[in-house]
């Protein structure tokens, strides 16, 4: 019979660690775009409805 219990409590560490590891990647991105002394924002404005029907 298998071993249940380990099976889930397998699964359960690994998601947990790729859980971890998005977050530090995410908190990395969030870092690098905070120190980025680059403003590439730009606003988009929606089309009007005249123009769009065109």
């Amino acid at each position: 019979m298998p071993d249940y219990q380990k099976m889930y409590l397998t699964l359960l560490n690994k998601i947990s660690d790729a859980i971890e590891e998005l977050r530090q990647a995410q908190a990395e991105a969030e870092e690098q775009y905070i120190d980025s002394t680059e403003a590439n924002l730009h606003l988009l404005q929606p089309e009007k409805e005249s123009s769009a029907k065109k």
